[in-house]
């Protein structure tokens, strides 16, 4: 296993810090140098550590209370007059305000790692925080660097926040572009998932697009379109599963949803958490803005993030899943190495191995595809003196198959490949009684094998 505790380690300490900042993920400044001259910088303006929401009562506003909960913010309707209503704007301090307009500032830094990555790259028109190029941050670069060095990873898992879901590629395609047999694997890996850990296993591309017109590009989808490794996303935490709400949908649920969502979330809240989900509303004089009101919804530490006193509890339901997919992994195995005399000094070495993982040795019908696994390489080392009559002393003798993808025991398919698991390769040697000839044989994603064989 190779485990990176944290990919973006400063901005995890700017965000947990005494005084949190908020940022994407980097603390680079991307695209500029500079903040931008007017506008509003999200950060935490009481002093009690957390960044909240500010409200300003305007009747030209698009929030209200909610009608059984009054510190419950919620939209009004359509045509709906006459009411109290208010704005709501990120908890933050403001700077150029000229009494009317408001705006929220990019932050500063605007790289976001996760689309850094060479799968689907796309410029920051298309593709906001993607950077100058792939790879170009230093977090980034040292992730690739790391995958690209270590060829027998055969798939990882990545963890985010939120959504309690476990996420699967492609992010820019649909399932019918995915290979038939690498489609397989991931509905029974996700179906597992969903039995181990209670998340629900989707397509990024068919449930979890930000918006339906747009691409993105990401880690995971890299590590699969590129290297045919079978990746997962994590995305830990659902904080509307807690409060009752089931089948929702991840995304369009943020662009709409019932207000009794919101009030069954907040009941939640006050009923399970003592309110840390949504904390009351309290007058602040804000020095740009005036009077305001600091509250609302705890994003970061209720949404971004599980409560602390529920983050082991939340964590804990994924090692099971993780080892058993590492348990698929294929296994290169010695099946027969021996020697065989034939007369004159003669020997045929013989060297039978064989796969016992269940994934086949190139893991994924995409590593084929991209041609980034080579096969199962067997290499005999002669003693001095011996020589090879016949055969080569390094061969690809391919690559060999898994349990995956075989049909069930009433399949009118015939299984014409029954051995497909197996690999023989032999060399006719030249030597003495007593040699000792050393035979290998070592594949990138399912390990190596060595044998002595003495020429008897």
């Amino acid at each position: 296993f190779y485990i990176c505790p944290r990919i973006n380690p400063d901005g995890a300490e700017w965000a947990l810090a005494d005084k949190p900042k908020y940022v994407r993920s980097s603390t680079r400044s991307y695209p500029y140098d500079e903040d931008a001259i007017e506008g509003l910088t999200v950060e935490d303006v009481d002093g009690d550590g957390r960044i909240l929401q500010m409200r300003i009562r305007d009747p030209n506003g698009l929030w209200k209370a909610h009608p059984q909960e009054p510190r419950l913010m919620i939209r009004r309707e359509p045509t709906e007059v006459g009411g109290t209503y208010y704005r709501i704007l990120p908890e933050g301090r403001l700077e150029g305000y000229d009494g009317f307009t408001l705006k929220v500032k990019r932050p500063r830094q605007g790289i976001d790692l996760n689309r850094n990555f060479p799968g689907n790259w796309r410029q920051e028109f298309e593709q906001l925080g993607a950077g100058p190029f792939p790879t170009s941050e230093p977090e980034v670069r040292a992730v690739a660097e790391f995958v690209v060095g270590h060829p027998n990873i055969m798939g990882g898992v990545a963890f985010h926040t939120w959504s309690g879901v476990l996420l699967r590629p492609f992010d820019h395609l649909p399932d019918t572009e995915m290979h038939a047999e690498d489609l397989w694997h991931y509905q029974r890996v996700g179906a597992k998932g969903t039995e181990l850990t209670g998340y629900p296993s989707i397509s990024v591309y068919h449930e979890f697009r930000y918006h339906p017109k747009q691409v993105i590009g990401g880690a995971f989808d890299w590590v699969y379109d590129h290297f045919g490794m079978f990746s997962w996303v994590v995305e830990i935490w659902s904080p509307m599963r807690e409060a009752g709400l089931e089948k929702y949908p991840y995304i369009d649920w943020f662009r709409d949803h019932p207000a009794e969502d919101d009030l069954k979330i907040f009941r939640w809240s006050e009923e399970k958490l003592g309110g840390q989900a949504h904390v009351a509303w309290k007058a602040f004089q804000h020095p740009e803005l005036g009077p305001v009101e600091i509250g609302g919804w705890n994003r970061f530490h209720a949404f971004g993030n599980p409560p602390l006193q529920l983050l082991e509890r939340e964590v804990a339901r994924f090692p099971k899943w993780i080892l058993w997919q590492a348990l698929q992994s294929p296994k290169l195995e010695l099946v027969v190495a021996d020697a065989q005399p034939l007369g004159d000094g003669t020997w045929r070495v013989r060297l039978v191995v064989q796969n016992t993982g269940w994934l086949p040795s190139y893991v994924s019908k995409r590593a084929l595809e991209r041609k980034v696994v080579r096969g199962v390489v067997a290499e005999i080392s002669l003693p001095a003196g011996a020589g090879l009559a016949t055969g080569k002393r390094r061969e690809d003798i391919g690559q060999l198959e898994g349990k995956a993808y075989k049909h069930t025991g009433i399949s009118f398919w015939p299984d014409y490949h029954v051995t497909d698991d197996r690999a023989k390769i032999e060399w006719i040697v030249r030597g003495k009684t007593g040699d000792v000839v050393e035979v290998v044989a070592r594949h990138e994603r399912a390990g190596t094998v060595r044998a002595s064989v003495a020429l008897r």
